[in-house]
Protein backbone atom coordinates (compact mmCIF):
# COMPACT_ATOMS: atom_id res chain seq x y z
CA UNK A 1 0.00 0.00 0.00
CA UNK A 2 1.36 3.44 -0.93
CA UNK A 3 2.08 5.97 1.79
CA UNK A 4 -0.43 8.82 2.01
CA UNK A 5 0.83 12.25 0.96
CA UNK A 6 0.13 14.98 3.49
CA UNK A 7 0.61 18.72 3.24
CA UNK A 8 1.48 20.90 6.23
CA UNK A 9 -0.11 24.31 5.69
CA UNK A 10 0.37 27.28 8.02
CA UNK A 11 -2.11 30.15 7.67
CA UNK A 12 -0.88 33.52 8.96
CA UNK A 13 -3.36 36.36 9.56
CA UNK A 14 -2.35 40.02 9.88
CA UNK A 15 -1.47 41.19 13.38
CA UNK A 16 -4.01 44.03 13.40
CA UNK A 17 -7.78 43.77 13.03
CA UNK A 18 -10.41 41.10 12.61
CA UNK A 19 -10.17 38.74 9.65
CA UNK A 20 -12.59 35.99 8.57
CA UNK A 21 -11.52 32.37 8.62
CA UNK A 22 -9.68 31.25 5.51
CA UNK A 23 -10.99 28.77 2.97
CA UNK A 24 -8.53 26.26 1.50
CA UNK A 25 -9.32 24.66 -1.87
CA UNK A 26 -7.64 21.47 -3.10
CA UNK A 27 -8.22 20.74 -6.82
CA UNK A 28 -11.51 22.67 -6.75
CA UNK A 29 -12.82 21.20 -3.49
CA UNK A 30 -13.19 23.76 -0.67
CA UNK A 31 -12.26 23.06 2.95
CA UNK A 32 -12.99 25.46 5.83
CA UNK A 33 -9.88 26.11 7.89
CA UNK A 34 -8.60 27.86 11.00
CA UNK A 35 -5.68 30.24 11.37
CA UNK A 36 -2.51 28.39 12.37
CA UNK A 37 -0.90 25.14 11.26
CA UNK A 38 -2.80 22.14 9.96
CA UNK A 39 -2.25 19.10 7.76
CA UNK A 40 -4.31 17.90 4.83
CA UNK A 41 -4.28 14.65 2.92
CA UNK A 42 -3.44 15.07 -0.76
CA UNK A 43 -4.35 12.97 -3.75
CA UNK A 44 -1.81 10.21 -4.29
CA UNK A 45 -1.75 10.79 -8.05
CA UNK A 46 -0.57 13.84 -9.96
CA UNK A 47 -0.16 17.45 -8.91
CA UNK A 48 -2.52 19.20 -6.50
CA UNK A 49 -3.61 22.82 -6.96
CA UNK A 50 -3.90 24.60 -3.61
CA UNK A 51 -5.83 27.88 -3.33
CA UNK A 52 -6.48 29.97 -0.22
CA UNK A 53 -8.87 32.92 0.02
CA UNK A 54 -10.87 34.91 2.57
CA UNK A 55 -14.57 35.80 2.32
CA UNK A 56 -16.23 38.53 4.42
CA UNK A 57 -19.90 38.09 3.31
CA UNK A 58 -19.50 40.78 0.64
CA UNK A 59 -16.45 39.85 -1.39
CA UNK A 60 -13.55 37.43 -1.66
CA UNK A 61 -10.04 38.71 -1.12
CA UNK A 62 -6.57 37.47 -0.22
CA UNK A 63 -6.58 34.96 -3.08
CA UNK A 64 -3.36 32.95 -3.59
CA UNK A 65 -2.68 29.73 -5.56
CA UNK A 66 0.17 27.25 -5.91
CA UNK A 67 0.62 23.74 -7.35
CA UNK A 68 2.09 20.93 -5.23
CA UNK A 69 3.70 18.23 -7.37
CA UNK A 70 6.43 16.67 -5.20
CA UNK A 71 6.21 13.15 -3.83
CA UNK A 72 6.64 14.42 -0.27
CA UNK A 73 5.58 18.08 -0.33
CA UNK A 74 7.39 20.72 1.67
CA UNK A 75 5.43 22.79 4.21
CA UNK A 76 3.49 25.70 2.68
CA UNK A 77 2.74 29.06 4.33
CA UNK A 78 -0.04 31.53 3.49
CA UNK A 79 0.09 35.20 4.49
CA UNK A 80 -3.15 37.21 4.34
CA UNK A 81 -3.07 40.76 2.96
CA UNK A 82 -2.84 43.53 5.58
CA UNK A 83 -6.20 45.06 4.49
CA UNK A 84 -9.57 43.72 3.28
CA UNK A 85 -8.52 43.80 -0.36
CA UNK A 86 -5.59 42.62 -2.40
CA UNK A 87 -4.05 39.21 -2.78
CA UNK A 88 -2.39 36.96 -0.24
CA UNK A 89 0.91 35.13 -0.56
CA UNK A 90 1.35 31.35 -0.68
CA UNK A 91 4.85 29.84 -0.72
CA UNK A 92 6.71 26.61 0.06
CA UNK A 93 9.10 26.81 2.97
CA UNK A 94 12.09 24.47 3.07
CA UNK A 95 12.81 22.77 6.38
Amino acid sequence: MAETRRLELTLHKPRVGWFPRPTVVFNGRGQPAQWGTGTWQLSEEGPTEVTVFLFNRLWKFGHATTVIDAESPEPVHYWAPPLFFGSGRLASVRR
